[in-house]
């Protein structure tokens, strides 16, 4: 077994996506369905349609991308006989997109992913007043420098500002009080880092002022139905595997706070035995960070009927 499969996160979102999966295939449209039968809301609609102003909200991105993920799943184990127990080393997924890789996985159903997304969504976008909380993105800095950053303009501001992802290739994104990382963007430029700027998101996710969202995800999922996984799950917070259900519902509350560990998930799947990493799902984000991580990997995005092809020759 030498193929990953990984999943997007927020940020991948566009009008538009799954239509394709939609209209090609059956088990595409029944993920879509149960989607929108789970959260009560014709999701699919605004997924196909827009408006982007709506799409590109907390609490409908969220299940949304799992959406799409999923659907590429069904339709690749449909059309291409794809199983993921006898076939994949690991799983893996950006931030919410761990969500996604759990469900391919079979730890969680469709259904219950996509009421657990929607509570997190809102929970994140909840736990802090929009202004007061931002994201930064510091290009040409590598892990250890982001945190020196991150921990200057925290003492400097006296505010929370913490390493929230490291995406590899030099690109490590910072999360906090709106105060702290104007202040990490101004230390960032000081220390010579190529370019550090704020990012359009409506929360300062993965750090300490996400912990009401992470209270109320503890709450949701202690009465979500958690199984072993059927493949690995490389976990975002610990860069490290595990197939343990009460470990995967504990590491899913660390989430909200805790950093994404992609670059080290990568490299630690592409050094225990994957050589093949395949992106399921909307965009090509996760495929063009591995090439900066792994570049010894090959990897491929399948997110339409158009793709299919190329992964049954990357197979």
């Amino acid at each position: 077994m030498e193929k990953a499969f990984i999943f997007p996160g927020q940020g991948s979102q566009a009008v538009g996506m799954g239509k394709a999966l939609f209209d090609a295939f059956e088990p595409a449209r029944a993920v879509f369905a149960e989607v929108d039968d789970a959260l009560s809301q014709p999701l699919s609609k605004l997924m196909f349609e827009g408006p982007e102003s709506e799409l590109t909200l907390t609490a409908n991105a969220q299940p949304a991308l799992m959406a799409v993920s999923l659907a590429a799943i069904r339709a690749l184990e449909a059309e291409c006989g794809l199983d993921l127990a006898r076939e994949a080393a690991f799983v893996a997924g950006h931030s919410l997109g761990e969500y996604s890789a759990l469900a391919s996985a079979g730890t969680l159903t469709i259904f219950d992913t996509a009421r657990l997304l929607r509570i997190r969504g809102d929970a994140m976008q909840k736990a802090v007043p929009v202004g007061e909380g931002a994201m930064a993105a510091l290009l040409g800095a590598d892990l250890d420098q982001a945190r020196v950053i991150a921990q200057e303009a925290a003492t400097a501001a006296n505010g929370v500002c913490q390493v929230a992802n490291d995406n590899g290739g030099g690109q490590v994104v910072i999360s906090g009080a709106k105060s702290a990382v104007d202040k990490a963007i101004d230390v960032a430029k000081e220390k010579g880092i190529k370019r550090a700027v704020l990012l359009p998101v409506s929360a300062p996710f993965h750090c300490a002022l996400m912990q009401p969202a992470a209270d109320a995800m503890r709450e949701a999922l202690a009465g979500a139905a958690i199984r072993a996984p059927c493949v690995p799950v490389v976990a975002n917070v610990t860069a490290e595997p595990t197939r343990d259900p009460e470990a995967i519902r504990r590491l899913l509350v660390e989430q909200v706070t805790g950093a994404v560990r992609w670059r080290e998930c990568v490299a630690y799947m592409a050094s225990h035995g994957a050589t093949k990493f395949v992106e399921c799902g909307s965009g090509k984000v996760l495929a063009g960070l591995l090439k900066r991580i792994a570049p010894q990997a090959a990897g491929i995005s399948v997110g339409a009927p158009a793709d299919f092809d190329a992964y049954r020759g990357f197979a």
